[in-house]
């Protein structure tokens, strides 16, 4: 059926006048009767009672007459879905993030204000390595993601746009000689023994660890893996080794732990925004839009 008769024939059934729907619809009352007539031919089956001193709705068309109000709404709701999908307002986005994000202020200050801005839009936050994000991106498993990577790790068609960058931190126990020291140089740990992620999870902070000491002369000894870093940093508390994690992780207070600052400007992580190579979307736009809004009134 023509939605164009169908909206003529609704008009008419809640006007029960020719003339006055007619009005209504800014048309001449003979096309509408023709429009009328069409979809009772259509249909087999009148859908007025037409007399000199009333019209009135046949049983067939007083069914009509609800089914019809339900296909134009649901045909007025997705035309505004559309458009509002078009203007970045409704639709999923799909948001990675790091396991160590949620420790730090901007992930939490970009999801609230988007989520108040963008209340229609479907957000799906999935926790994944960097490495992951990135495969993810350039499968379209995934719309944006935030990553702590090095340099080594870009990855092609994805694009990083650094947002800032995060310290690094050896974590020990309490007990270790130079826990309750200052900044430590990675050359005075050439003794020691590493606790880090397995090389098969998708951090960079394996080689970064690797990368840091050969720069001081020496390969770590890594004597335990761990792929949360929060046991990472239990383990460290209770003497098995050293770790070294993000600075957002300081806020996990485990007893006898310490964390102590690296003495070297390469012992540090870029903190960025990745998105797959190409076009960008509405709906990503608009989450950019609040990222940037989001880092102007940081203080």
């Amino acid at each position: 059926m023509d939605l164009r008769r169908l909206r003529y024939f609704v008009t008419v059934a809640e006007t029960l006048n020719f003339t006055r729907a007619a009005e209504r619809l800014h048309m001449a009352q003979p096309p509408l009767s023709i429009q009328i007539r069409a979809l009772e031919e259509e249909l087999g089956t009148a859908l007025f009672v037409r007399s000199k001193r009333k019209v009135a709705l046949t049983p067939a068309g007083e069914h009509l007459l609800v089914r019809a109000r339900r296909v134009l709404a649901d045909t007025a709701a997705a035309a505004d879905e559309v458009r509002r999908i078009a203007r970045g307002e409704a639709g999923r986005l799909r948001v990675g993030f790091t396991s160590s994000m949620p420790y730090s202020a901007v992930l939490g200050d970009v999801l609230r204000r988007y989520r108040a801005h963008y209340p229609a839009v479907d957000l799906q936050l999935r926790e994944m390595f960097t490495r992951d994000q990135f495969a993810a991106l350039g499968e379209g498993r995934l719309d944006v993601g935030f990553v702590r990577h090095t340099s080594a790790m870009a990855t092609e068609g994805v694009v990083l746009r650094e947002i800032g960058r995060d310290p690094l931190r050896l974590v020990m126990a309490a007990s270790h000689p130079a826990a309750t020291g200052g900044a430590i140089r990675m050359a005075d740990l050439s003794d020691e023994g590493f606790i880090t992620f397995p090389p098969d999870v998708g951090t960079g902070l394996p080689g970064l660890l690797q990368q840091l000491c050969r720069n001081a002369g020496y390969e770590p000894r890594i004597v335990q893996t761990a792929r949360e870093a929060t046991t990472q940093i239990g383990l460290a508390a209770a003497g098995l080794g050293i770790a070294l994690l993000p600075a957002q992780l300081e806020c996990v207070h485990i007893p006898r732990a310490r964390y102590l600052p690296i003495a070297d400007p390469a012992a540090v992580f870029s903190l960025s925004v990745a998105v797959a190579d190409g076009e960008v979307s509405p709906l990503l736009a608009g989450f950019v839009e609040v990222l940037d809004a989001v880092r102007a009134s940081a203080p």
